[in-house]
Parts: structure tokens; C-alpha cells; sequence
């Protein structure tokens, strides 16, 4: 008798284990639809995308819809145009499915998807093989941006920026202040390199900056344009001309540089003997400056200059 009770109070207990770690775990249809809200949230239903509208056991019902330029769509049997946009997929879901009920079907199940993206997109711009606009919804490294405009191409320089100018699907609270425009730099290197990463959004715009161009000019073996992609020094620039030539005179070696966005230069003097010994810093030059192994003046420089450029391609790009 004693052994059947200790057997029963053992039992209950387990019963009682059971029921109570039963009552405190989620079920796998709670877990699913607490992750499917979670899924939704990431993207906003905008003008012009494509849904698919499902009504279970109502095939007549179900329908392929554009979200019109007012941010509607008009299903059949339904008497007025609902709002979509701005909404997630299982929202509109529910109001469609409240909708339905109103009108004829008992308990409706109805679920929605985004057949085809056309509101949010990422702009790529610039020195890259296939600039254009991408519709997106999922979320994309940087990098992956830029692998799908086709990379950068032989005109890039060594900087990208992003502007991020908020989403293009136009979704804002009522009491959401207007959104500023960020922008982020980064050395391409680092993103190619996958030294750096970032998380692109809707509506941000791309730019792979062009190489930057300086000049040289004078008595040097090839003068014109020269591409730089990275820090450039005034002796780099002429060893990229192919060097200097005999009746070149090394202590009065000019750098004509733009003043802000003005069309004035400033003129600044090297020795590039004092260079060379180092008793004085190799100057680094600016993007536009015009490097004149030359005696001659600032406006006949720019003179003769131009005539020269009309004759030359861009010299070699400069690479350290």
C-alpha cells in the first residue's frame, strides 16, 4: 500500500511538471507568427510594387495587383479601393481579410505578398561598369552593390560615398521629423578588401568618385593629364611624366593651384634640388593643381597647356 502511493504521488507530480512547463512554452504557430511580424516589419509596401493576393478556397478572389500612384489597389468584389502603401504584407493582409468579412465571406483567410519591388531602390552612380537603379528587398552589403553595377571601372578613383536620403517608398510617421541627408565615405579598397562593411537602405545613392586629375607642364618628357588614385607628391608627378628634361631647370619648379572655386591660382615655388636632399618636404599635391617645369607665365602656361591637351590623351595613372 505504501509503495502505491509513493508510485501515485510520484505520478501526480510529474503530471503537474508537465502541465506547468507545458502552460509556460510558446507554441510553434505563436513562434511562427511572432516571426513572420518580425519579417514584415522589414519592408513597406510601396507605389507601384506588384502583390499577390491570396483568399483561401476563394480562387475568384484571388488576384495579381498594382499599387496605383495614389497607393491603392482595387480587388474584385471589394466596393471601394484599399490603401496599401506604407503597410506591411500580413497589415494589409489583415485588413483585406477584415474587408471580405464585411461583405460575404465567413472567417477569410487571405495573405499577401510582394510579387515584384518597384517602390525602394538603391541609385549606383559613377565611375562603375553598369550605373544604374536597383529594386531590392532584402537587405545588401555595400559591396554587393557594387558587384551589381558591375564593379569599378578604369575611371575610379580610390573614394565612394553614400548618401542616405531616407527610404524612396515615402513611409513617415505623422509626428516623424524630416529626414537630413547623411553621407559616408570610404576608401574602395577597404570595401573591396572587406576591411570595411555597411548595411545599404532603400533609397540610398552610391558614388564611385573618378580618379583625380593633375597636370604637368613644360620641360618634362610627357607632359598632359595624369590620373592619381591615391597621395601624390610633386616628385611622383614628374617621374609619371617620364622625368625632366635636360634644359630643365630644377630649382624653380611652380604649382599653379585653384583658389577654392574661383578661377584664380595661386602660385607656389620649389626647389626640387632641396627635395631631392631632403631638407625641404616633397609637397603633395591637389586635385587640378598644374605642376610647371617652365619659365613661362601663369597665362601662358594655361595657354599653352590647353593646346596640349587637345593633342593628348590622359597620361598613365598614377599607382603607389
Amino acid at each position: 500500500m505504501r509503495n502505491f502511493i509513493t508510485t501515485l504521488s510520484v505520478t501526480v507530480l510529474a503530471l503537474f511538471s508537465f502541465v506547468g512547463i507545458s502552460a509556460q512554452t510558446s507554441t510553434p504557430s505563436d513562434v511562427t507568427v511572432a516571426a513572420m511580424e518580425k519579417d514584415d516589419d522589414r519592408y513597406r509596401i510601396g507605389f507601384q510594387d506588384v502583390l499577390e493576393v491570396r483568399v483561401f478556397k476563394h480562387a475568384e478572389l484571388s488576384q495579381r495587383v498594382s499599387v496605383s500612384p495614389n497607393g491603392t489597389i482595387t480587388l474584385f468584389r471589394l466596393d471601394k479601393p484599399v490603401v496599401a502603401v506604407c503597410k506591411s504584407e500580413s497589415e494589409l493582409a489583415r485588413e483585406l481579410a477584415a474587408a471580405f468579412k464585411a461583405k460575404f465571406i465567413r472567417d477569410p483567410e487571405v495573405t499577401v505578398n510582394v510579387a515584384e519591388q518597384r517602390s525602394q531602390s538603391i541609385g549606383v552612380m559613377g565611375a562603375v561598369g553598369k550605373p544604374d537603379y536597383f529594386f531590392v528587398r532584402r537587405r545588401f552589403h555595400l559591396l554587393e552593390m557594387l558587384a551589381m553595377a558591375g564593379g569599378p571601372n578604369k575611371e575610379s578613383g580610390t573614394r565612394l560615398i553614400v548618401s542616405r536620403t531616407g527610404s524612396t517608398s515615402k513611409c513617415k510617421q505623422a509626428d516623424e521629423p524630416d529626414q537630413e541627408i547623411n553621407v559616408y565615405s570610404f576608401k574602395l579598397r577597404d570595401i573591396q578588401e572587406g576591411k570595411k562593411t555597411f548595411w545599404m537602405q532603400p533609397g540610398d545613392l552610391v558614388s564611385v568618385l573618378e580618379a583625380d586629375i593633375v597636370y604637368v607642364y613644360g620641360n618634362v618628357k610627357q607632359e598632359g593629364a595624369i590620373k592619381i588614385r591615391e597621395t601624390t607628391t610633386l616628385t611622383q608627378a614628374i617621374v609619371t611624366a617620364e622625368g625632366l628634361k635636360p634644359a630643365a631647370k630644377k630649382d624653380k619648379i611652380r604649382i599653379l593651384r585653384q583658389k577654392g572655386d574661383s578661377g584664380e591660382r595661386e602660385e607656389l615655388v620649389f626647389d626640387l634640388n632641396q627635395i631631392d636632399k631632403g631638407k625641404i618636404p616633397d609637397p603633395i599635391l591637389q586635385p587640378n593643381d598644374i605642376v610647371a617645369v617652365s619659365e613661362d607665365k601663369a597665362k601662358a602656361i594655361m595657354y599653352g597647356f590647353a593646346n596640349a591637351i587637345k593633342n593628348a590623351a590622359p597620361n598613365a595613372a598614377l599607382r603607389f
